[in-house]
């Protein structure tokens, strides 16, 4: 983890990623679009790149196995794959959802372990992305791996902003944008514009509190009330992410932060 002043490095917005250039081991292969991330972990599970007039008519998929780093001050991230290898992967048309026979072809091809328990693959892991060195999957493994049989449910981060926000007293907003983490690629908090509710205020919450997500109704359940959400910590698109900012807002909804967590596996 990168800190400096108080100013956690590795969280992102998603939105600040759309557009940086993809550059493969021989060159780039076009841009960000968007992410594919489960809402059962809330992990990002793939890039999806616009590779303008390479690759027409079917998404390019590229699996967190697969970066290698991401440049903020040129904008790009490294892609650890030769554009052959990309071209030559499991196509899948642009119109199309991502099935599980689809993502076992991928992981096939590319002969890496895939992310989810599945009896009949035999293999178990977790996300394990390079995009910063010396990072511990640990957690997200072994919940994996207790969790055996999951059903996959992809969203696009693209889908999935404007979804509105179902507090257990009405609405309060509709989801703006997502907040990465670097080192594990896990979506940290979702940013809410609550201005269909009242004027002006973007807030943050984390995915810990979301009861559920729902594509038929495009909404996102939370178990909380639309005024303890009000009350919560402002966040806006020039505020810094500081673990003291993040210890407010955990606080405010009288939650435990998931840094603790991660400190504790440290120790052990």
């Amino acid at each position: 983890m990168v800190e400096k002043k108080g100013v956690l490095f590795m969280l992102t917005k998603v939105k600040t990623l759309k557009g940086y250039k993809l550059s493969c081991i021989d060159g780039e292969i076009g841009t960000v679009k968007e992410f594919y991330f489960d809402d059962h972990f809330w992990a990002i599970r793939y890039l999806i790149a616009d590779t303008g007039n390479w690759l027409v008519g079917r998404q390019v998929l590229i699996s967190p196995y697969a970066l290698n780093g991401v440049n903020n001050e040129d904008q790009y991230i490294v892609i650890n794959l030769t554009k052959n290898q990309i071209q030559n992967s499991p196509s899948l048309a642009s119109d199309k959802s991502i099935s599980r026979q689809y993502e076992e072809d991928y992981y096939k091809y590319y002969e890496w372990p895939v992310y989810w328990s599945d009896p009949n693959i035999g293999v178990t892991c977790g996300l394990y992305p390079s995009i910063v060195s010396g990072q511990n999957q640990k957690k997200l493994m072994d919940s994996t791996q207790d969790d055996k049989g999951w059903d996959t449910h992809l969203l696009s981060t693209h889908e999935v902003s404007g979804y509105n926000i179902q507090a257990t007293d009405g609405e309060i907003g509709h989801v703006e944008d997502f907040i990465i983490d670097y080192e594990t690629l896990e979506i940290r908090y979702l940013v809410i514009a609550t201005m269909n509710w009242w004027p002006g205020k973007k807030i943050m919450i984390s995915p810990k509190w979301i009861e559920r997500v729902s594509w038929k109704d495009s909404k996102v359940f939370v178990n909380l009330l639309r005024e303890t959400i009000k009350q919560s910590p402002e966040y806006t698109d020039e505020s810094l992410i500081t673990r003291d900012y993040e210890s407010k807002l955990y606080q405010h909804y009288n939650q435990q932060g998931y840094w603790s967590d991660e400190e504790a596996m440290k120790r052990i």
